[in-house]
C-alpha cells in the first residue's frame, strides 16, 4: 500500500497537470506511464551492466549503445529542467518510438508514443516522483499505478474504463483463476480484470509458479487482453508489467468486428465488462457472432463471442445491464435460452444501481456460465447485492473501515457489518451453492432456482421474477369481537351524550 506522502505527491503531480492544461486523466496516465517505462528500460540495462561485470562479458542485447547512453534515465535526470525536456522531447522519444531492442508487447505499443508535456518545471516535477519511487517492489508500483488509475473513475465518460476493483476482486475470487488457465478479457481498458487474476494467481499458488516452464506459461501465455483504443493497450501493458506480468498479450483488436475464427476456442477463463448501450450495423459485426445471434446489441454480441472464445468446459463471468436478463427481443430470448439450454448457467448474482456511480447509474448483474455444448443447467444460484461497502450515491463513500471492505475483509463482519458490505457473504455462500445453498426459500437473499421453472418464464433471468416477498402477517379479529367493540363504542357516546345534557340542562 503506498503511503500518504506519496499519494499527496502523486496528487500534486496531479494537479501539475490540470495547471499546464492537461485535464485528460487518460493523458496524464499515459505520458506518466512512458516516463516509468523509460526508467524501467534503463533498470533492465542496470541489470544487465551488473551481470556482465559478474562474469566479465560483454552486456548481452543492450538496449542502449555508445552513442545514445545520454537518453538513460540514470543520466537525464540529473539535468537541469530546460536541458531535461530538449532531451526527453527531441532525443528519448524519437529513440523510444524506433525502439526493437526489447521484443515484448510494451515495445510494440510504445512505437507511437507522443510527448506530451508542455513545460520543463512540469516534467521535472514527475521525473523527480518517479525517481523517488523504489519501483523494483512490485506492490509499491503496481498499488501507485492503482491509485493513478482510481483517478479516472472521477472524470465523467472516462470512468467508462474503470470497474470497480472490490467488484473485479469478487469476480476473481469467485471464478478462482488457476495456474494453467488462460485468461481472456476482450474488452480490457486499463486490464483490471487480468491484474486481480495475476495478483490471485501469485497469491494462491506461489508454489506452482516457481517451475521455469509454470513461470514462462504465467510471464508470457496466460493474460490475454484486446481493446481498440491505443491509449487503453499501453496503460493496460504498463499496468500488467508493474504488476509482476513480464510480457502478457495485450493487443489492438476490435473484438466485434473481427472474426473469431483465429481466436475460437482458446481461453479457458473470461472475465469482462464489456460495453453497454451499443448499437453496431450488420455490415460491420463479425459474421461469426451474427450467427450465434442475430442482434446489433453490444452487450449480447458480446455474449455471443465469449462462447466462442471459451473453450468446451472453459468458464465465463460477465457484466451486464439488466435488460440482457430480461429483454423480449428475439436476439436476448435466444441468447439466454443458449445459455441455459446449451450450457451451464451457473449463477445471476444482482448488483446495486448505483455501484458504477459517479459516471453511470445502470442497474447491472454478472452473470457466471460455463461452456459445455450440452447443456448442463440444473439449478441457477441467484444473489442480491443490497450493499458493496461503499455509499450508492455519488460520493461513493466507504461505509466501513479498509479492514472490513471488500470480499475478503481482515476479520469476519456482523451482522450489522454484513447490511454495508454483502461481498463477503456473496463469496461464501457461492461456494456453498452445491449445497446447503439449494435449501434456501426465495425469500432470502440468496436461493436457487431449477431450470425447469427458468425455461417455464421464457428464461427470464430476472431475480425479482423468482423472489418471494415476505408478507407480514395480519390479526383479523372475530365478527362477533369487532360488533361488541362497537356496541361498547356506542354506549360510551350515549353516555357522554346524556352527561352532556346534564350539564346544559
Amino acid at each position: 500500500m503506498i503511503t500518504g506522502e506519496l499519494k499527496s505527491k502523486i496528487d500534486r503531480v496531479w494537479d501539475a497537470f490540470w495547471s499546464g492544461g492537461k485535464s485528460n486523466p487518460l493523458e496524464v496516465i499515459e505520458q506518466i506511464t512512458y516516463l516509468m517505462f523509460i526508467r524501467r528500460l534503463d533498470d533492465i540495462e542496470k541489470l544487465k551492466e551488473r551481470r556482465a561485470a559478474r562474469t566479465g562479458k560483454p552486456v548481452e542485447n543492450p538496449i542502449y549503445t555508445e552513442d545514445n547512453q545520454l537518453l538513460r534515465w540514470s543520466h537525464f535526470v540529473n539535468e537541469s529542467p530546460e536541458n531535461m525536456l530538449s532531451r526527453v522531447r527531441d532525443g528519448v522519444f524519437p529513440w523510444l518510438r524506433r525502439l526493437g531492442g526489447e521484443e515484448s508487447t510494451y515495445s510494440h505499443h510504445m512505437k507511437d508514443a507522443r510527448f506530451a508535456i508542455p513545460t520543463a518545471n512540469l516534467l521535472a516535477k514527475v521525473v523527480d516522483m518517479l525517481d523517488g519511487i523504489p519501483l523494483d517492489e512490485q506492490d509499491t508500483k503496481g498499488d501507485l499505478y492503482e491509485y493513478m488509475l482510481g483517478k479516472i473513475a472521477t472524470a465523467g465518460q472516462n470512468g467508462q474504463f474503470r470497474t470497480p476493483r472490490h467488484i473485479i476482486q469478487l469476480i476473481v475470487e469467485m471464478t478462482a483463476p488457476g495456474p494453467k488457465d488462460e485468461i481472456c478479457d476482450p474488452a480490457c481498458g486499463t486490464a483490471g480484470f487480468l491484474v486481480a487474476s495475476a495478483e490471485y494467481v501469485n497469491r494462491t499458488h506461489r508454489e506452482a509458479l516457481m517451475g521455469p516452464e509454470q513461470r514462462r506459461h504465467f510471464n508470457e501465455s496466460m493474460f490475454h487482453g484486446f481493446d481498440f483504443d491505443d491509449t487503453m493497450l499501453r496503460i493496460g501493458s504498463m499496468n500488467m508489467l508493474l504488476h509482476g506480468v513480464e510480457n502478457p498479450d495485450i493487443r489492438y483488436r476490435d473484438s466485434l468486428a473481427q472474426s473469431a475464427a483465429g481466436e475460437a476456442e482458446r481461453y479457458s477463463l473470461i472475465l469482462a465488462n464489456p460495453p453497454f448501450a451499443g448499437s453496431l450495423d450488420y455490415e460491420v459485426t463479425a459474421k461469426d457472432l451474427q450467427a450465434v445471434v442475430k442482434t446489433k446489441k453490444t452487450e449480447l454480441l458480446f455474449l455471443a463471442l465469449f462462447l466462442r472464445l471459451l473453450k468446451p468446459g472453459g468458464r465465463a463471468a460477465v457484466i451486464v445491464p439488466d435488460g440482457v436478463l430480461f429483454g423480449s427481443s428475439k436476439a436476448h430470448k435466444d441468447l439466454r435460452r443458449i445459455l441455459v439450454e446449451d450450457h451451464t448457467l451457473d449463477a445471476v448474482v444482482k448488483l446495486p444501481g448505483g455501484v458504477f456511480k459517479p459516471y453511470a447509474g445502470v442497474s447491472t448483474a454478472i452473470l457466471f456460465f460455463t461452456k459445455t455444448n450440452s447443456g448442463g443447467t440444473q439449478n441457477v444460484w441467484f444473489y442480491e447485492v443490497t450493499a458493496d461497502g461503499w455509499s450508492l450515491d455519488d460520493k461513493r463513500n466507504p461505509l466501513l473501515t479498509e479492514d472490513k471492505l471488500g470480499p475478503i475483509p481482515n476479520e469476519a463482519l456482523d451482522e450489522a457489518e454484513h447490511t454495508k458490505n454483502n461481498l463477503p457473504d456473496v463469496l461464501a455462500r457461492w461456494n456453498r451453492r452445491n449445497g446447503t445453498e439449494q435449501e434456501r426459500v426465495r425469500t432470502e437473499q440468496s436461493f436457487c432456482v431449477p431450470k425447469a421453472d427458468i425455461a417455464a418464464l421464457g428464461y427470464d433471468l430476472s431475480l425479482n421474477r423468482y423472489k418471494e416477498i415476505v408478507h407480514e402477517e395480519v390479526k383479523h379479529r372475530a365478527p362477533g369481537d369487532i360488533l361488541d367493540e362497537l356496541a361498547r363504542i356506542e354506549a360510551e357516546i350515549q353516555q357522554g351524550m346524556s352527561e352532556l345534557k346534564g350539564m346544559l340542562g
